[in-house]
């Protein structure tokens, strides 16, 4: 079966030679979603509590156009540019969440793309 792309106009558009999203194997697969506003393509203005926000409702776009929810998603990784941000964005997280559970990396990294603080991708089991 070929690798599927996903792409929606709620989430920002791909800024480089890659997709929002591909499904291959009966998963989706995330790119990393930065704090980008999907009207603007600019950052959301503020720290990592709006910034974290952001990534979260972008990522609940490409789900849904690819007919998943956070219940499907198994596993996240979380990249943060400093990890004292950490409670933060798992307030954020959780909130997103609701009681979904997936695995989750988080790792501290020395910068992001355009200096954001968060960066999200995922990986779901479509239904």
């Amino acid at each position: 079966m070929p690798v599927q792309t996903i792409s929606t106009e709620k989430a920002p558009a791909a800024i480089g030679p890659y997709s929002q999203a591909t499904i291959a194997g009966g998963f989706l697969f995330t790119a990393g979603q930065i704090p980008l506003d999907p009207t603007t393509m600019e950052v959301v203005a503020g720290d990592v509590v709006p910034q974290s926000k952001q990534v979260m409702a972008n990522l609940a776009e490409v789900l849904a156009k690819a007919g998943a929810t956070w219940k499907d998603v198994v596993k996240t990784t979380v990249f943060l540019h400093d990890m004292a941000d950490f409670p933060r964005f798992n307030e954020v997280y959780a909130a997103a969440l609701g009681d979904a559970r997936p695995a989750r990396s988080t790792v501290q990294v020395a910068a992001l793309p355009r200096g954001v603080s968060v960066e999200v991708e995922l990986i779901a089991k479509l239904p």
